[in-house]
């Protein structure tokens, strides 16, 4: 982690050498050297960084260089600061000047003091630097891995003997797996076994393995593990050896001196005309499977490879070069985990029932980890059934147990593990992680620009810095540190979920390393220069005058209490990049503001705040202004001195009525808006203060990549089709026109911008968009208030990517059909208030991957759509204040029932008006004759409504 932060401050070095140092005075030569020093540290870091954890002299050695880092960042943005005071004009500010420049002076003065003492430092650091390279190389020379990675195999080692009494959900996969090795081609097959750490993949492969029916069927089986100290020459070998000994053969002479290539070959020749079943156990990363696939042939005898991996995309990718399917392992169910603790808690009786729910909801924390629930268990075992204190206090402290408790410092050393095993520009990012609180849905886009305003992002040509912390999440997804909690329909991820238990490691290691202070109760450890601080639910439980002028990211999650800013921090914050005050009880934008110069991401979503001062101009730095959900309308013309501006959000939906649900409100924007060339998003502006100007104005925006705009007139639309021509990186646009009546008129755009992937239009169309066929890429449509006379499904079906189309008041025929071949990605079809329409059909061949169908308000429609049957991959059907005469085609016993249409579909609703509420019935409820409210029907109130048609 000191690596992460010499390598930041390295790079904050290099730019205040070419700008600013000819400013420092005296103090050039000291930071000259300084970077010269730091960046042999850095080397040396890149090597360090894997034996961390299994030496005590190297952490606190890496300690002391990560505060030096830390120190020296502060000196630079210090001496900074001292450049950028605007002292105004006249006598005042002359005067301003010249008292600015003695207290300068001073302060130059002193910040060339703490170079020369940063200097001191980190010479004596560097004396340590020599013994503790040799110390390591002599470690790599020795034993050829870290102790740690030796206890790892050790573990590991434990996984093979279990014996499958001790087993529980292990049958299923295990027969599943044992099929998918028996069934397929001739060809060799690879089936990877994917999932994250301590979830049992050694063990399923292992019992797998032993499994008689596949003992039979492959002659020639060897369990080879690869694990974290991978070595090819000596993996190559162990494969040997293994293999050798399994044909009785002995081993060919000469193998120690043996050539990569050469050992490939013997492998290869031994197995040629062989069904042969290899096991490569812990396999992490993909150079490791390249290493050794060449070695085993294709050989047409019906040969497998199981592959075990915490790593998905190893996993996937050695399944696209050969015919397989990816195993992923899934946590155990709630049943199966309750069984496994209660099996090794209390030796398989029954949990007393005065326990049950401190036990449960321990093991909620566990979230199905099978290793998890066996280490836990082991601690509860031991407990005094009687004290109910004691237990509870596990169930309160578990981050205090993982830490402190040796019963458990095998499941914090198997899921430290893949923490370890990340490039140091990850290791900052999974960390950061700590900041939200347990069990807190993590919003992507959110964590993207929080990692950006840290600096965490490193660059890359031909990159943004959003699709560069796009592949850093990515990485982590396919590593298992990190889950997805929720898509949306065409497969964007838009919350992620941290394992409870992965959560508490990075906490510890957070408050370790000093990367976080969290402030969740009374007994917070605080320590010297807090440089990020996180307040969950409650501003007790931050100290009285605190001293946080070092402070880097400010965090609040819950606080309910009001917010005075001077009066929580009197001491101020001016070093502060990130302000993240989202759904925090604030009135008023906090003046304190004003003063953070650094400041780089700044949300005041979901907060009581009105309006936006002038002096917002200030803030040079900014590239994030989140005020989603606040009641800002409208921002100042010094909005428009934020160059940096990356992502401009202001926008918030109210509740209007039955008919249309919500409505969005966005702000007044600046006719000069086209100033701000870095923004990639700008939602929602309003477009009818001023009109073609603004609309011309947005086509000098050539970096965005989404864009809202609302109230927009007919007559600006030539302006508005001029200006997206050039913003050829859009991928999401949404247009509402100022009433429903207004026309869009869209049909001046040439040539439409290619990288649109989803696009929202709300307001009448005379005829579709010529353009919209053209748009390859799309995946996601939303039409509202069309009112077309020609059927626009001739003009859509054929959208080869489209995955999610929403219709409302589009269409005034009276006949709809989705043709054979069309629509051939589509996942979810909503139709809404179509009010002509009488008969809606689907042919054969139609929408075939179609999985989810919303029919609402349609009220001529009297049966469901013809040929409904067959959409065999629908999943959910929802008919949503229909008229009673369709509900009543769908009850089985009356003649000429549709009932049989749809009752294959396993989730289909109908939603009707009753007294108190919207109720929503099943349709299975609804077949049985009776109007009467059922134990599964859901009152939806209107905030359900808003939430759910927004």
């Amino acid at each position: 982690m000191a690596e992460s932060a010499v390598a930041f401050l390295l790079d904050k070095l290099s730019r205040f050498v070419v700008y600013e140092i000819q400013l420092l005075g005296g103090g050039r030569e000291e930071v000259l050297y300084l970077r010269g020093e730091l960046e042999h540290l850095w080397a040396f870091l890149k090597v360090a960084d894997a034996f961390e954890e299994s030496d005590e002299e190297l952490k606190v050695w890496i300690k002391q260089v990560r505060e030096i880092a830390y120190d020296t960042e502060d000196a630079l943005d210090e001496f900074t600061l001292l450049q950028v005071h605007d002292h105004g004009d006249g006598f005042y500010g002359s005067l301003s000047r010249l008292s600015c420049c003695i207290k300068n002076r001073k302060a130059r003065s002193r910040i060339v003091s703490e170079l020369q003492g940063i200097n001191s430092r980190i010479t004596n650091v560097c004396k340590g630097y020599e013994r503790l390279l040799h110390k390591m190389n002599k470690a790599e020379q020795g034993s050829g891995s870290t102790s740690a990675s030796n206890t790892w195999q050790d573990r590991r080692g434990d996984a093979l003997l279990i014996d499958k009494i001790d087993l529980v959900g292990i049958d299923e996969p295990k027969q599943k797996l044992v099929q998918d090795l028996m069934k397929g081609g001739c060809g060799r097959e690879v089936v990877p076994v994917a999932a994250m750490g301590g979830m049992g993949k050694t063990t399923l492969a292992k019992q797998v393995y032993d499994d008689a029916e596949v003992k039979k069927h492959f002659k020639i089986r060897a369990w080879i593990t690869v694990s974290q100290s991978f070595k090819i020459e000596e993996l190559l070998k162990d494969m040997i050896r293994e293999i050798f000994r399994v044909v009785s053969r002995p081993v060919p002479e000469g193998l120690d001196s043996m050539n990569n290539n050469r050992l490939r070959r013997i492998i290869k020749d031994l197995l040629q005309k062989r069904r042969y079943l290899i096991v490569l156990d812990d396999v992490w990363r993909l150079h490791e499977w390249d290493a050794v696939k060449y070695a085993l042939p294709n050989n047409n005898y019906g040969s497998r490879v199981i592959l075990t991996t915490r790593n998905t995309d190893v996993a996937s990718t050695s399944v696209t070069e050969s015919v397989g399917e990816v195993f992923n392992l899934k946590p155990l169910a709630p049943k199966e985990s309750w069984d496994l603790f209660c099996r090794k808690t209390f030796q398989g009786n029954a949990c007393p029932t005065y326990l049950e729910e401190i036990c449960k909801n321990i093991l909620k924390k566990c979230e199905g980890l099978p290793l998890a629930i066996v280490a836990i268990s082991g601690v509860l075992a031991t407990k005094d059934k009687r004290r109910i204190d004691e237990w509870d206090m596990v169930c309160r402290s578990f981050g205090a147990e993982i830490d402190g408790n040796d019963k458990l410092k095998d499941l914090k050393k198997v899921l430290s593990l893949s923490f370890n095993d990340l490039p140091y520009f990850l290791k900052s990012c999974f960390l950061y992680l700590s900041i939200f609180p347990e069990d807190y849905l993590i919003e992507r886009m959110r964590l993207i620009r929080l990692w950006i305003a840290e600096g965490f992002i490193e660059a890359k040509e031909g990159k943004t810095p959003e699709e560069v912390a796009e592949d850093y999440l990515n990485e982590l997804l396919n590593r298992g540190l990190l889950q997805v909690a929720d898509t949306t329909s065409d497969g964007r991820v838009k919350m992620y979920h941290v394992h409870d238990l992965l959560r508490e490691i990075i906490v510890s290691k957070s408050r370790d390393q000093k990367f976080t202070v969290i402030a969740k109760d009374q007994n917070v450890v605080w320590y010297d220069k807090v440089r990020r601080l996180s307040i969950h639910n409650t501003l007790q439980n931050v100290q009285e005058n605190i001293s946080v002028s070092q402070l880097r990211s400010l965090f609040m999650f819950g606080v309910l209490e009001k917010l005075f800013m001077h009066t929580i921090f009197p001491h101020g914050f001016r070093l502060l990049h990130v302000l993240d005050m989202q759904n925090a009880r604030l009135k008023k934008f906090p003046i304190d503001i004003v003063n953070l110069y650094y400041l780089k991401y700044l949300s005041l979503r979901g907060t009581k705040v009105k309006t936006i001062p002038s002096f917002i101009g200030k803030l040079q730095n900014l590239e994030t202004l989140d005020l989603k959900h606040s009641r800002v309308t409208e921002l100042p013309v010094e909005i428009l001195k934020l160059q940096r501006l990356r992502h401009l959000l202001v926008y918030h939906f109210k509740l209007e009525s039955y008919e249309y649900f919500h409505s969005r409100y966005g702000f007044q924007v600046q006719e000069s808006i086209g100033h701000l060339r870095s923004l990639q998003k700008l939602c929602f502006i309003e477009a009818n203060g001023g009109g073609s100007t603004i609309m011309t104005e947005l086509g000098k925006l050539n970096q965005l990549r989404r864009l809202g705009i609302l109230k927009l007139r007919k007559e600006d639309g030539k302006s508005l089709c001029s200006s997206l021509k050039r913003l050829t990186n859009l991928h999401a646009l949404s247009i509402t026109s100022i009433g429903k009546e207004e026309i869009l008129d869209l049909q001046h755009l040439s040539s439409p911008p290619l990288l649109i992937q989803r696009l929202y239009l709300r307001g009448r169309l005379e005829t579709l968009p010529h353009w919209l066929p053209s748009l390859h890429g799309l995946v996601r449509l939303y039409l509202k208030w069309s009112r077309l006379k020609d059927d626009p499904l001739e003009f859509l079906q054929h959208l080869p990517n489209l995955v999610h189309l929403e219709l409302l008041q589009v269409f005034e025929g009276d006949v709809l059909s989705f043709r054979m071949g069309g629509f051939k990605k589509l996942k979810v079809l909503g139709l809404d208030k179509f009010s002509e329409l009488r008969c809606m059909k689907v042919e054969v061949g139609a929408m075939p991957c179609v999985e989810k169908l919303i029919i609402q308000r349609c009220k001529l429609l009297k049966r469901v759509p013809e040929g409904i049957e067959y959409l065999t991959k629908l999943k959910v059907l929802e008919f949503f204040d229909m008229p009673e005469e369709f509900i009543q085609t769908l009850r089985p016993g009356e003649k000429g029932s549709d009932y049989w249409k749809v009752a294959h579909i396993p989730q289909a609703y109908s939603t009707y008006w009753r007294e108190g509420g919207w109720e929503v019935n099943s349709l299975e409820s609804l077949s049985e004759g009776d109007n009467s409210p059922r134990p599964n029907t859901i009152i939806l109130k209107s905030h359900d409504l808003q939430t759910r048609w927004k």
